[in-house]
């Protein structure tokens, strides 16, 4: 088997800088007593800046004034990486968050699905970099050696246990993943190495440590199974934006609904799911929230659709207190079913799919603004076609030849110009309800060559009735 071990080192700056519509500038998390602020991460523009983590809120005011700051959270933590876990859900049935800030997830049965492993690992790279998070990873044969291989390296590829063994010698055994105890006795007794500690005999650590050091040396080599519990993705999405300041315009909404659609997106990939209907939730200082109901009438899951969607049942609501945060929650959740495309689509690529642009229709004009039709079990015409905002598509009619276009209302032809081609096709029904009708259907043709659907009621001899027209 092999793993892959993906470390987040600066995870809560990461949550809190990918939310701010400008993440390149100076931002700090500060931590501490209200009487002692103090930073405890800077990205790198407030590094470059002078602040350095430990520095008090009052020196770091002194050294500069254009640095933005949020609360550190460890709270946050755990739920980036949750989201990060169903993020490699789509990779791997078997996600461990077992390490603090890091992801473990087994990949040698998704290698024959997302190719070979420079492939699959530029693929890993790509994603992360659009979620905004910074990242190592490292590939091993098993999960407790990725780990610790990824304190050192960025990108290691371990083949086989052999090359394992090669791979964890010169790491230093205050970064192979010891107690910090540990790891303090045995650098006075003059090891640096793990290489060193493991050249030493069995007996003589066993005599001098706890069980614990035989038992993770045993668990870097691969002689020990580490015992992992697998990541279990919820049953709905839920996540929150809370805004610095008030919002009173769709405009400054956009950038926190586009960060969240594309988090429903990463979190639906993981599920191998789509979405039906989710809410938007504008959270108000003095008021109760605002609630944006999405509605879409088949499963979908591209971000791109879904911001779409999203902003323009936003831009219809009218924004009548400040917005303080912003939450957007999903609980349908049904099975996705890929769009079927032909392997040469010449589609050109400025054009929507019929998908996105009846769901851009409907969030623009509204629901009942946009319905398709539905073959309903009547054989009169007039009544056999209905609108409907209905998700299925329509049945055909197998060996039944019935127009496109049907008028509003019968118009009488001059039969002099007529031909017909076909027929007459007698259609007797709605005696049950009234409207029954006895007529004669025949399949003509103009002189300017337009083929049509008219009829003559049974017994009768005033011309022919054109009711529908062929494509």
């Amino acid at each position: 088997m092999r793993w892959v071990c993906i470390v987040f080192p600066q995870l809560a700056l990461d949550g809190v800088q990918r939310l701010h519509p400008e993440p390149d500038q100076p931002l700090v998390l500060l931590a501490g007593t209200p009487q002692r602020r103090v930073v405890q991460t800077a990205n790198a523009a407030a590094r470059a800046l002078g602040l350095r983590p430990g520095q008090s809120l009052t020196a770091a005011h002194a050294l500069s004034k254009t640095f933005a700051s949020a609360e550190y959270d460890p709270a946050q933590i755990e739920h980036w990486q949750q989201f990060l876990a169903a993020w490699a859900y789509r990779f791997s049935s078997q996600v461990s968050v077992f390490y603090p800030r890091a992801l473990l997830f087994e990949i040698e049965s998704s290698l024959g699905l997302f190719g070979p492993w420079p492939q699959f690992e530029a693929r890993l790279r790509k994603e992360l970099t659009e979620l905004g998070f910074r990242h190592r990873i490292v590939a091993a044969p098993n999960p407790a050696a990725a780990r610790v291989l990824a304190n050192l390296y960025d990108g290691l590829a371990v083949a086989d246990d052999s090359a394992l063994l090669h791979a964890l010698a010169p790491l230093p055994v205050d970064r192979a993943g010891l107690n910090p105890q540990v790891a303090t006795a045995l650098a006075r007794m003059g090891l640096r190495t793990l290489a060193q500690v493991q050249a030493l005999p069995r007996h003589t650590l066993a005599r001098r440590f706890e069980a614990e050091l035989l038992q993770h040396l045993d668990t870097l080599s691969g002689q020990r199974p580490l015992a992992l519990a697998f990541y279990q993705p919820p049953d709905q999405f839920d996540a929150r934006i809370e805004l610095n300041f008030d919002v009173h315009s769709h405009q400054a909404l956009l950038f926190p609904l586009r960060r969240l659609t594309g988090d429903l997106s990463a979190f639906l990939c993981g599920r191998d799911s789509g979405v039906q209907r989710f809410d938007l939730h504008l959270e108000h200082a003095q008021a109760p929230d605002s609630v944006i109901k999405v509605g879409l009438l088949s499963a979908e899951r591209e971000p791109a659709m879904l911001f779409e969607l999203a902003r323009g049942r936003l831009e219809q609501v009218q924004v009548t207190a400040p917005v303080r945060g912003f939450r957007l929650v999903a609980g349908d959740l049904p099975l996705f079913v890929p769009q079927r495309q032909d392997l040469f689509d010449d589609r050109p690529q400025q054009t929507l799919p019929w998908e996105q642009l009846r769901e851009r229709l409907r969030a623009r004009l509204g629901d009942e603004a946009v319905k398709g039709l539905r073959f309903h079990a009547d054989h009169r015409p007039e009544c056999a076609w209905q609108a409907a905002v209905d998700k299925h598509p329509c049945p055909t009619l197998n060996k039944v030849q019935r127009p496109g276009w049907l008028l509003r209302e019968p118009t009488l032809l001059a039969e002099q110009g007529v031909q017909i081609l076909m027929g007459p096709e007698r259609i007797e029904s709605g005696w049950w309800d009234g409207a029954d009708i006895r007529r004669d259907y025949y399949l003509i043709q103009t002189r300017a060559g337009q083929q049509g659907w008219a009829y003559r009621s049974v017994g009768q001899s005033d011309g022919l009735w054109l009711q529908g027209w062929f494509a």
